[in-house]
């Protein structure tokens, strides 16, 4: 049979997402045109099916451009100067959080996606920074800014852009409509023919586009080339879930969104065979899930129930609701893996915990944010009720406290704050996928109520802007800043070496009592012999003793304790673990 090349094979993909997308047009000519715009018929690569582009040396640090500032240099500057600095050989990719001329949001109202916002440097930086790390950048793809071009154009009925965005008649019946906003949908413009209603998700400044039209589509396919020529390798879809419409549904993970996402994972693997696009859904477990696809939608998605459920346990002393959880999740398949978190620059996501956590233990746990310090951001239901939708707080502030009795919380503070916030990042270290930190958990900041008094915006209190001059200070010294770091450092460093912690290795939960929490993860062996590592954490403020007995550990095999790289005899002894304490035990290479 004859091999008829990449590009053939692209040229049918994308016949078939267009058939779901645009059934009506002369798909023929759309495909030339998309294959032109993104030079694919200069190269064009043949992707190799459920290859994993990632393995247990992967971790990404998560960032503003400006999270760092020194007087008289460009903050891109900056930030690549720290990362070479501190992270270098630790943490294999940056994700720059939108570094684009914006409105409102912080980078997420994007006024031009091509251009670098002028206050944090230029394009140069951003490759430079590219060249070093595996650049992580965000695709701002439901909705731009209200003071965009495309948006002024709009309003004066010229191209392009005045065909752009989505618009709806406001006396249809869109209490269907899933947000996590409680702003009205639709804000009345005035344009040069008279007022129009645009769809707006998120808020008035952040206009939902119209994809629907394929000149959109093409858009945003020059925008991705444009990354792509400038050294992004990991593209994360914004807010993607709500990308299609339809009034009468709830718009949200329609299905030609899922095709949506399938045509430019078609592109963009064949352009640059090892990229990777992550799906930012932040909605229920098994709607997150879905955008897996059939290894043919997003490599990673984001485990947004990870976070809440973290969080939850090392509050309340309990594993029984993560455990729960990750005896129900499925192994990603090749090709595919799970993006884990603690923390990120909005706040710890509410809904992925809904029917994971019951309504009484979320309100606890927003009840003890609050005591320390922590806000909260609600979503509207169709009811007209409002529901937590987020909570806002530094993570370093929110393991400040913990219940206690399981059904009240503490006011005062149990000296436990790092021991707690470390336990969770070695035991999100542990789980099956790519991990990622965000800055602030890195440097263990604390809430920025200045901040928040200055935007007036909750998400404001977990992105904090650091001055290098300081920040140099605390890490030269021994505070809380300091230790922190430097032992996320090490546990990173001597996970990137444990073939078991792949982000595609085996996982099993541990039943060892709701106080402990432990898995198994076990390495392929590929005809060679494999590791298990066993992770095991104390996740409460009591000392727990375990038996090796009970942990099965082979005992024709040599164990070793990896974090005092001690050797663990199987048949006897207890391993004693003092409150939030953990080991991870390993056999084979």
């Amino acid at each position: 049979m004859t091999d008829l090349g990449p590009e053939h094979h692209l040229r049918n993909r994308l016949a078939t997402h267009l058939q779901v997308l645009y059934p009506d047009l002369d798909k023929a000519a759309l495909v030339e045109e998309i294959i032109g715009v993104m030079a694919l018929d200069q190269r064009c690569f043949m992707p190799e099916a459920h290859k994993n582009h990632w393995d247990e040396s992967d971790a990404l640090v998560i960032t503003y451009g400006d999270s760092i500032l020194r007087e008289g240099e460009w903050p891109l500057h900056t930030l690549h100067d720290f990362l070479r600095r501190e992270l270098r050989g630790v943490v294999s990719g940056v994700h720059i959080l939108p570094f684009y001329p914006y409105s409102s949001d912080d980078g997420f109202s994007v006024i031009n996606y091509v251009e670098v916002n002028p206050s944090l440097g230029d394009w140069q930086d951003v490759s430079a920074i590219a060249r070093d790390f595996d650049l992580m950048a965000d695709l701002v793809i439901n909705h731009c800014s209200s003071r965009s071009l495309w948006f002024e154009n709009f309003k004066q009925r010229r191209d392009p852009g005045q065909d752009y965005f989505f618009e709806a008649d406001p006396e249809l019946d869109l209490s269907a409509v899933v947000r996590p906003r409680t702003s009205s949908l639709l804000n009345e413009v005035q344009t040069l023919d008279g007022k129009r209603h645009v769809w707006c998700t998120f808020s008035h400044d952040q206009v939902d586009l119209n994809f629907k039209n394929p000149t959109v589509l093409l858009e945003f396919i020059k925008i991705i080339r444009h990354y792509l020529d400038m050294g992004v390798k990991i593209f994360r879809l914004d807010a993607v879930a709500f990308l299609w419409k339809i009034p009468g549904t709830n718009c949200l993970n329609l299905e030609q969104t899922h095709e949506a996402v399938r045509l430019l994972r078609s592109l963009i693997e064949h352009a640059v065979p090892d990229a990777i696009i992550i799906t930012e859904t932040n909605i229920p477990l098994r709607e997150n899930l879905a955008y897996f696809g059939n290894a043919n939608e997003a490599h990673m998605v984001y485990n947004f129930s990870l976070p809440p459920l973290l969080i939850n346990t090392m509050v309340t002393g309990s594993s029984r609701a993560l455990k729960t959880w990750m005896m129900g999740m499925p192994a990603a398949q090749d090709g595919t893996t799970y993006f884990n978190f603690i923390a990120s620059h909005d706040g710890i996501g509410l809904r992925p915990a809904e029917g994971l956590l019951s309504d009484d233990e979320i309100q606890a746990m927003v009840g003890l944010m609050q005591k320390s310090g922590g806000r909260v951001s609600w979503r509207a239901l169709a009811n007209g009720e409002n529901r937590p939708y987020e909570i806002n707080i530094s993570l370093f502030d929110a393991m400040r406290r913990r219940i206690m009795d399981g059904d009240s919380a503490d006011d005062d503070e149990d000296g436990y704050q790092e021991q707690r916030f470390i336990c969770a990042h070695a035991l999100m270290l542990a789980v099956q996928g790519v991990p990622a930190f965000y800055i602030h958990s890195l440097l263990a900041t604390e809430n920025d109520e200045n901040r928040v008094l200055h935007t007036s915006h909750n998400r404001s209190i977990n992105r904090h802007q650091w001055s290098a001059d300081d920040l140099e200070t605390q890490l030269a010294t021994s505070s809380h800043h300091a230790r922190i770091f430097a032992v996320l450092k090490e546990l990173i460093a001597l996970r990137s070496a444990q073939p078991a912690f792949h982000p595609n290795a085996a996982q099993y939960p541990l039943h060892l009592g709701d106080q402990v929490f432990g898995l198994r993860r076990e390495s392929s062996s590929d005809g060679k012999s494999g590791q298990t590592v066993l992770a095991i954490y104390n996740v409460s403020a009591i000392p727990q003793s375990l038996s090796l007995g009970s942990l099965n550990l082979d005992a024709d095999k040599q164990w070793r304790e990896l974090l005092s790289d001690g050797d663990i005899h199987a048949e006897t002894g207890d391993i004693v673990l003092p409150p939030y304490a953990y080991c991870w035990l390993a056999c084979g290479s």
